[in-house]
């Protein structure tokens, strides 16, 4: 199983043309890309990303597929989503996408750290709409890998019974990465959309 295309293709269904989605972790710009391709031009996402030279890569993949005007690129750190969305005006989001760890060939020391990535997954928590919904990869392959995963797996275990959440990794390999898709319930809908 390829995790990043699951995580697209898990997501992709709650994608409507005009949605506001984000890159957390914007690194080599394909999750970034394809977010721009699900959105439509009246939609718009915000990728983040620590290192320029992911942000370059990613500005690169979206000028080629003509998707640049839909998407902001910001080197920043995803910790301080909540401020690099209330900035922009942005008070909710309809999917937001994480692939922890680090940024492939690239500089291996730079990684997402624990503290960092709650932060921005609680900041996703209060903007993320009834019906929205949001993956996270964890590579437990590289230094800090495994506590960050822990963090991860602790906090979706505090949402209580207002996220639907399922999880895939390769339980025959102890460094299989671990997927997570979360989708807020919608409490309105009487079939729990």
């Amino acid at each position: 199983m390829h995790f990043t295309v699951e995580a697209q293709e898990k997501v992709k269904p709650f994608l409507v043309d005009g949605a506001v989605a984000v890159d957390g972790t914007a690194g080599n710009g394909f999750d970034t890309l394809f977010l721009a391709g699900c959105v439509g031009e009246s939609g718009k996402v915000i990728a983040i990303d620590r290192q320029e030279q992911a942000i370059e890569r990613t500005q690169q993949r979206l000028v080629v597929a003509g998707f640049s005007r839909r998407v902001e690129s910001i080197v920043g750190d995803h910790a301080d989503l909540e401020s690099i969305l209330s900035v922009r005006g942005v008070s909710c989001i309809d999917c937001a996408m994480f692939n922890l760890g680090y940024l492939p060939h690239g500089d291996k020391s730079v990684i997402t750290q624990p503290e960092s990535t709650l932060k921005a997954l609680k900041a996703v928590e209060r903007v993320l709409v009834p019906g929205g919904v949001v993956s996270i990869l964890a590579y437990v392959g590289h230094p800090d890998g495994e506590n960050e995963a822990g963090v991860v797996a602790r906090w979706i275990g505090e949402l209580g019974t207002s996220y639907a959440v399922e999880r895939w990794s390769d339980e025959e390999n102890p460094r299989s990465p671990i997927l997570w898709i979360l989708r807020k319930l919608d409490r309105s809908d009487p079939q729990g959309r």
